[in-house]
């Protein structure tokens, strides 16, 4: 036995020894793929990954045998190349987006150059750490010229190489085969949740499959679509119904603002005092959460409007933007309205222009609607464009046109000031973020001091920004107020997505320790966590239903997503929703909120489908079938909503849905 294992042992030693270029090559790549996963899900150590990095390494890495000696090395380089700048682009992209570059955003590049302030904010230098690979290959290289080793190598015949190489790429495959559960067949076809595909398979796995993946068929697709809605139960009658039918509605699309900021304080001061003094007086739902993908704003608009959830190919609003889709400027417009929707951004943007037209906006007031100072410097110029106090100044006098037709109006105004990067706002006033202590030390002497706190932190650029945009707030309700454009009127105002903050910036918010100027230790009873499910869980924004009648002021906690807001939407405003895959809040029995990526919120449960756990917020007990049915609950939303996307099936099959046979 002994003897054998010598034996195999040697064979392996001269493999390596006649192949260094090649094992340097495949442990490279294993490397680059191990440290994504590193940087950007956490240090798991996962056999399939690994396994499924090595078979593709030495499946590309095989193919330099069949180049002279001389051009190995180029070969294998230029691979190296590729994976480490792809890798960067994978960590700024996941670092922004909390996903992995698709082949399917290549559509939305166009984007980019419209918000390359925000891009370059969220430039670290770690990011760049996947260069030194690179380097370090070329390294070996030179180590080898150094020991001569290209001239001592020994003759060997390829065809045995590749019999060694493919036998130990059929192995790999027989045990990811045997490793491969429904589970991962359920993801890789759905293919949602991407953070999952790489954690599980690597890098190189998911980049290939993303390259080849196909579309559901039609014909599976529609009847999936006419299965589902032919058997969706229509929203109860409530106390909310109808009762704000005829009314004006303006919905604030407020960009950024995240529900931790309300009746927040620093310093005794309100970061947020006029969204805190809506949310008192109106419908405030403290458990509101954004459902985007790498839309983000147009997920926003798209969900919100349509009741559907985003796409997972691409983004809603610039690949599928010739769709048909029933969305509530739509709605409103049978109802007699006039749609519009107001933002001083370019109308291209998002590509706006033309998903507006699809979701029933009859006007978009875009950029050359306003007046726009050509000086960044100006008070009117701030961040993307122009501010959102000169904004809502320029846009009164149109809402005062809009109110003398005599007919009601259904509006969105989407703000822009508090888009990323955050430090634009320090110039039109200031919020004290510094934190004075005082301690008694050991000698009995009062230590009185004051610490920087949040001063020149991404969460302090954000708290003045998100302050600066409060106060544009507040100048807007005055100006509808004193133009009586308030009577019969309601507003809806919500943040759009988060901030996306670093989890050290909460970290700092909550924990910080002036006296020692760090951070509480976790043993520490004062001690925040901020933990994944904690971290996940501020990530909703507020949503506020606002009217002057005082009557209806009341908090509502139960959980609430984006899709939620058009059932809610019609049954307070009198009219009949029929795709939207949310329901009325005050109709359903508990809160749900499915995410794009897979996780599911409830009353009850947070659900990681990257992790496969939970975690619970009260003691009723959980069943493995309640687990169960979310999961499923939240498969048939995401791959319905997928396929209407994809094959426009409210254009195609809306007029087939017959009874519901089950």
């Amino acid at each position: 036995m002994k003897g054998s294992i010598n034996k195999i042992l040697k064979r392996i030693n001269k493999f390596i020894k006649n192949n260094k270029l090649f094992v340097s090559f495949v442990i490279v790549c294993v490397l680059i793929s191990f440290l994504l996963r590193v940087l950007t899900i956490g240090f798991y150590i996962d056999l399939k990954a690994i396994l499924a990095d090595i078979l593709v390494s030495i499946f590309i890495g095989s193919f330099a045998y069949f180049i002279k000696v001389d051009k190995r090395y180029v070969y294998y380089l230029i691979w190296i190349i590729f994976f480490s700048i792809l890798s960067i682009a994978d960590l700024i992209y996941y670092e922004f987006y909390h996903s992995f570059i698709s082949i399917s955003l290549l559509a939305t590049t166009s984007m980019v150059g419209k918000v390359n302030d925000s891009l370059f904010a969220k430039l670290k230098i770690h990011q760049f750490i996947f260069l030194l690979f690179p380097i370090i290959f070329i390294l070996i290289k030179k180590r080898l010229i150094k020991k001569d080793y290209f001239s001592k190598l020994e003759e060997f015949n390829k065809k045995t190489f590749f019999k060694k190489m493919y036998l130990i790429i059929l192995i790999i495959l027989v045990i990811l085969t045997f490793s491969f559960t429904q589970n991962d067949k359920s993801k890789f076809s759905n293919f949602r949740n991407k953070e999952y595909v790489v954690k599980n398979y690597g890098l190189y796995v998911y980049t290939f499959y993303d390259l080849i993946k196909n579309e559901s068929s039609y014909d599976e697709a529609a009847m999936k679509f006419r299965e589902y809605y032919s058997c969706k139960k229509e929203s109860s009658d409530n106390e909310y119904t109808n009762i704000f039918k005829g009314k004006n509605v303006l919905f604030i699309h407020a960009e950024s603002i995240q529900n931790f900021l309300i009746d927040l304080k620093i310093n005794n001061q309100e970061v947020t005092p006029n969204i805190n003094k809506l949310a008192h007086e109106g419908m405030y739902f403290s458990k509101f959460y954004p459902q985007i993908s790498v839309g983000t704003s147009s997920d926003t608009e798209f969900t919100l409007t349509t009741g559907l959830m985003p796409s997972t190919n691409g983004t809603v609003f610039v690949n599928y933007d010739k769709n048909t889709y029933k969305a509530m400027p739509n709605y409103f417009n049978d109802l007699g309205y006039y749609t519009f929707s107001m933002h001083a951004n370019d109308r291209t943007y998002w590509n706006r222009e033309s998903m507006y037209k699809r979701l029933g906006y009859q006007k978009f007031y875009a950029k050359e609607s306003f007046i726009v100072s050509e000086d960044i410097n100006s008070e009117n110029y701030i961040g993307l464009g122009l501010s959102d106090k000169s904004f809502f100044k320029q846009i009164i006098p149109i809402l005062s046109d809009i109110k003398k037709n005599n007919t009601p109006y259904f509006g969105t105004i989407i703000t822009l000031s508090n888009h990323s990067p955050y430090k634009e706002s320090q110039k039109f006033g200031d919020f004290d973020l510094s934190m004075s202590y005082k301690y008694t030390d050991e000698e009995g002497n009062t230590i009185v001091g004051r610490r920087k706190y949040l001063e020149d932190t991404e969460m302090g650029y954000y708290i003045k920004s998100a302050h600066y945009a409060d106060e544009a707030i507040g100048d807007l309700f005055n100006d509808l107020k004193e133009n009586n454009l308030l009577d019969n009127t309601i507003i809806v105002f919500y943040g759009d997505h988060e901030a996306r903050l670093p989890k050290k910036e909460f970290e700092r918010l909550y924990n910080y320790d002036p006296i020692n100027d760090s951070l509480l230790s976790e043993d520490d009873e004062n001690y925040y966590s901020m933990d994944n499910y904690n971290y996940d869980l501020l990530r909703n924004t507020p949503l506020i239903i606002w009217s002057n009648d005082e009557k209806y002021s009341k908090e509502i906690t139960k959980v609430m997503g984006m899709y939620d807001v058009l059932p809610t939407i019609a049954n307070m405003f009198g009219f009949k929703e029929k795709f939207s895959l949310g329901q009325d809040i005050f109709s359903s029995e508990e809160g749900i909120v499915v995410f794009p990526n897979g996780n599911v919120l409830t009353d009850n449960v947070y659900y990681s489908d990257l992790y496969e756990e939970y975690i619970t917020f009260n003691s009723n007990p959980i069943s493995s079938d309640y687990i169960n049915n979310l999961k499923e609950y939240a498969n048939n939303i995401l791959e319905v909503s997928n396929e209407i996307v994809e094959h426009d099936l409210i254009k195609t099959e809306s007029d087939k849905l017959g009874e519901c046979i089950k």
